[in-house]
């Protein structure tokens, strides 16, 4: 599967886009996560197969005393609660995806989505990558298996090498390193496979 490319999503094989298709076989909850403003909410809207849940509010003057906008000035608006959607992939696999705020002041709620999920794409912003420390250090504290996407704003830096964003996260060599445009369904749905791939591989043998 790690060789699938975005155009053999099965997105309609005995479904009507609402419905689970036919081919159903394995239903997998993935968290999208990542810190405040990486796109998370973009890339699960880029790719559900069903209108996707938001759970977006507009940022306050209260808010900002709180959430730190440095980066993403521009944002209006932020998850208070979950995002949601669903895409369906080769083999009968059906992912739902489960979006976190990502405020520090929602970590208990962060906790609470993560309960039954299998696995974590934590999207990164390469203008801000310590940000992106706290949620790496929750996902890591739960035991998931994970993969992490960079997210290609346009202003993002273009210089670092695959080997230097490895090590300012200090991510161990077995962990995929992806780049993605969350507003690109293909691009989106490249990054799930590498993470779905890298669940497989992990799997006991007996299992796969």
């Amino acid at each position: 599967m790690a060789s699938a490319t975005s155009s053999t999503v099965d997105t309609a094989a005995g479904g009507d886009g609402i419905h689970l298709p036919d081919t159903a076989r394995d239903l997998v909850k993935i968290l999208v996560t990542g810190a405040f403003g990486v796109g998370k909410t973009t890339l699960i809207g880029s790719v559900s197969e069903i209108r996707p849940l938001h759970t977006e509010e507009r940022l306050t003057e209260a808010s900002a005393q709180v959430d730190d906008l440095a980066g993403v000035r521009d944002k209006s608006t932020t998850t208070v609660a979950i995002d949601f959607g669903r895409i369906s992939l080769p083999g009968g696999i059906v992912l739902y995806l489960f979006g976190t705020p990502g405020q520090e002041r929602f970590r208990s709620l962060w906790e609470d989505i993560a309960h039954g999920a299998l696995g974590a794409l934590v999207l990164v912003d390469a203008r801000r990558i310590d940000a992106s420390f706290d949620v790496l250090g929750l996902v890591e504290e739960t035991g998931l298996p994970y993969a992490v996407a960079f997210n290609t704003f346009p202003d993002a830096p273009r210089h670092h090498t695959p080997e230097q964003l490895r090590a300012a996260l200090d991510l161990e060599p077995t962990i995929p390193m992806v780049t993605c445009d969350a507003r690109e369904a293909d691009s989106s749905i490249d990054s799930l496979l590498a993470l779905v791939q890298h669940l497989i591989d992990h799997r006991p043998a007996e299992h796969r």
